[in-house]
């Protein structure tokens, strides 16, 4: 199978139908494709939705956290599980587009350097107080990581799977993820992508939330960069 696609949700009972059938008719056309929705402890009814459609979706999946583990512990547990070559990840509010996908795919297909395609979010439909603080953490993290990414926050990306399986599993992984491919000497493209308002149920984060626990994190990412150190190339010498 080439392509999985992961769904972290928490309290999106009214977005996860609409966005599979969405998402179901956007990749129809396209190579064989699985859909894994990881249901990180929601308290409403949202597991239950997924649950009930399983059948009409041959292709869905469902997995469920017994609590809450957070965005990157669920996008951990959807890529153990994945059996796609190529994982590609989007939120469960409806924001992100599904027919963003195919191009993001086929930019990995066509250029085989490439190890990730990350989604840079084209007119925010978000709050002004929002973009404007994504803009500042976004400025900062780019002045020192140096990751050459303009938006990490977005959540609609393309990613090898055994590339993702190999990253430190850390809480904050899903906010650095362009920065820790680039560290591993990895090549990445950015891709503009559509940005929807959400039309149903709540953010889970908050601007001071963000801000907080960002600042720790992008101090741990910089600590992990110094000191990962990993050969440009392994190769085995056989004897003649």
């Amino acid at each position: 199978m080439q392509l999985s696609v992961l769904i972290p949700v928490l309290d999106e009972q009214d977005n996860i139908l609409p966005l599979l059938e969405e998402l179901y008719a956007a990749l129809a056309a396209g190579p064989a494709f699985e859909v894994l929705v990881i249901d990180d402890g929601s308290t409403d009814d949202t597991a239950a939705r997924v649950e009930r459609v399983l059948s009409e979706y041959p292709t869905l999946r469902l997995i469920r956290h017994a609590s809450r583990a957070g965005k990157s512990a669920a996008l951990i547990a959807g890529a153990r599980a994945a059996q796609g070559t190529w994982l590609a990840f989007m939120d469960g509010d409806r924001q992100n587009d599904p027919a963003d996908i195919p191009a993001m795919l086929d930019s990995a297909l066509v250029d085989t350097s490439l190890a990730l395609v990350n989604g840079i979010r084209r007119r925010r439909q978000d709050t002004l107080s929002k973009r404007l603080a994504s803009r500042v953490a976004n400025t900062i993290r780019q002045a020192m990581l140096r990751d050459d990414c303009p938006d990490t926050g977005c959540g609609l990306k393309l990613i090898r799977r055994d590339l993702f399986l190999d990253l430190p599993f850390i809480d904050c992984l899903h906010r650095f993820i362009p920065a820790l491919v680039k560290g591993r000497g990895r090549a990445y493209a950015n891709l503009p992508v559509n940005d929807r308002p959400r039309i149903a149920g709540t953010s889970k984060y908050t601007n001071l939330h963000r801000a907080a626990v960002g600042l720790w994190d992008l101090f741990g990412i910089m600590w992990l960069l110094r000191r990962q150190k990993r050969p440009a190339a392994v190769t085995e010498v056989k004897a003649p």
